[in-house]
């Protein structure tokens, strides 16, 4: 995401680099620069204006100390400018009802019906609530069981009626069932509709006045650019949501939408979706988001992701199998799980400082993992458990049966020998320290005490 944005920006700052000192000549080129790589990633031109003319005013009132170079301090300017135009500090949900209502709006094909499942898991998850999907997109054929598929995948339940198209209605009736079951946060899907449709608009109004929810969150396709912030604008008008939802924006995005839309409708963007997987949202940090624009990386995000996945126990489990040398092929297949459930392996990766530059033009496939998994599942339980069983015989079924060859096989197993030698050599105090340090770091870190063999 912003990969053009960010070189822009990049090349913009090169222009400050080997300067002895701010003038407002070289400032002004620099933000001429900056401006334009902005409003080529589809910014609003008013709200590039306004950004450019800010940092140059701070820029000409700062005293560069000695040990800071002038491009240095200009990355440092935009950087807080950028979280500042994004909102500057996340904003939370607001669930104070009982059970707590969010109601979703956008346009069609915004991803609407996905993020609300997203959303259903993500609170069940982390928050521990008890959600309840309600299907009020009644016109959009094979909508309610589009819902249905999604909820089914989370394990949360779906509140419908088949041929009622009074959404007032559905809502309405679902919120009571949500008090009779104890749900305690109800989730309305509705249908997409066009801003210039007046008669959908209404009805999405009445809706809302209707159930008085806690959340009205405007979901939107970040991959339409400037468009998204002027929909988001007339959605806005009619409805005062509470915040923007960006969708796909692990896609081909320039960035506009998330850099302009805060400015246009004065509400958050609360969280984004990077990708396919129902774990795929994240809550929207201002700052992270300004990091990554910048190449910097989202280490404290990825920190997050990575504790989402860590079992304290499992990771207990683990530290007894390597002071035993007994980390086995089961215990491996189960760390590559848990990485993968992180999300998307290049914005994974990108996250890390320095990386995200570097492998840009990457194609890392989700499936990376795909010919690892098929070795390991090609084997038997007991040569899974007993690794030191796989003579060249054994080897060479597990190949054929797996789709891959004698080398690949070879090398897998070479490297996990490899590993678990690594592993077995930071057990005892150390493996301890490095638990505490997780337990205490924020965020924490993942369960997984080894290295990821090189296909």
């Amino acid at each position: 995401m912003f990969e053009n944005l960010s070189d822009r920006l990049e090349r913009s700052f090169k222009i400050l680099k080997g300067e002895g000192k701010i003038t407002e000549i070289n400032v002004a080129e620099t933000l001429k620069d900056v401006r334009r790589a902005l409003t080529e990633a589809d910014v609003n031109y008013k709200v590039a204006k306004t950004f450019v003319d800010t940092v140059k005013k701070k820029a000409m009132g700062m005293n560069v100390l000695t040990a800071v170079k002038p491009g240095q301090l200009m990355v440092k300017l935009v950087h807080d400018e950028l979280a500042e135009l994004m909102g500057g500090d996340a904003a939370e949900l607001k669930l104070q009802g009982r059970p707590s209502i969010i109601l979703m709006s956008g346009l069609q094909g915004s991803g609407k019906t996905t993020f609300s499942g997203k959303l259903a898991n993500m609170l069940k998850k982390k928050q521990h609530k008890n959600p309840l999907l309600v299907a009020c997109d009644v016109y959009r054929p094979a909508a309610i069981q589009q819902l249905k598929v999604v909820a089914e995948q989370i394990g949360v339940p779906v509140y419908s009626e088949d041929g009622n198209k009074n959404v007032v209605e559905i809502a309405n009736n679902a919120i009571k069932e949500a008090k009779a079951k104890s749900y305690d946060v109800v989730i309305i899907d509705t249908a997409g509709r066009l801003a210039v449709d007046e008669e959908m608009m209404d009805e999405i109004e009445r809706l809302k006045n209707a159930v008085n929810p806690d959340e009205t969150l405007f979901v939107v396709d970040s991959m339409t650019g400037q468009d998204a912030v002027n929909t988001a604008k007339t959605f806005n008008d009619r409805l005062d949501f509470d915040g923007v939802v960006l969708t796909k924006l692990d896609g081909d995005t320039r960035g506009g939408a998330a850099l302009s839309i805060r400015t246009v409708v004065t509400k958050p963007i609360k969280f984004v979706g990077t990708g396919e997987k129902m774990e795929a949202i994240d809550v929207f940090h201002p700052s992270r988001m300004a990091d990554r624009i910048l190449g910097m990386g989202d280490i404290v995000s990825l920190v997050e992701r990575a504790q989402e996945q860590f079992d304290e126990e499992e990771a207990k489990r683990l530290q007894k199998k390597i002071q035993k040398n007994k980390f086995d092929f089961n215990d491996f297949l189960g760390q590559i799980q848990q990485i993968k459930k992180m999300g998307n392996l290049k914005d994974l990766a990108s996250m890390i400082p320095g990386v995200g530059k570097a492998i840009k033009d990457v194609d890392i496939d989700d499936n990376a993992f795909k010919g690892i998994e098929a070795i390991i599942l090609s084997m038997t339980p007991k040569e899974r458990t007993n690794p030191e069983l796989l003579n060249t015989s054994r080897r060479q079924r597990i190949a054929k049966g797996s789709g891959t060859n004698i080398q690949d096989v070879n090398r897998l197993i070479k490297q996990f020998d490899q590993t678990r030698k690594m592993m077995k050599m930071v057990t005892g105090s150390k493996m301890t320290q490095m638990m505490n340090a997780m337990k205490h770091m924020k965020g924490g870190m993942p369960g997984m005490p080894g290295g990821m063999p090189k296909m």
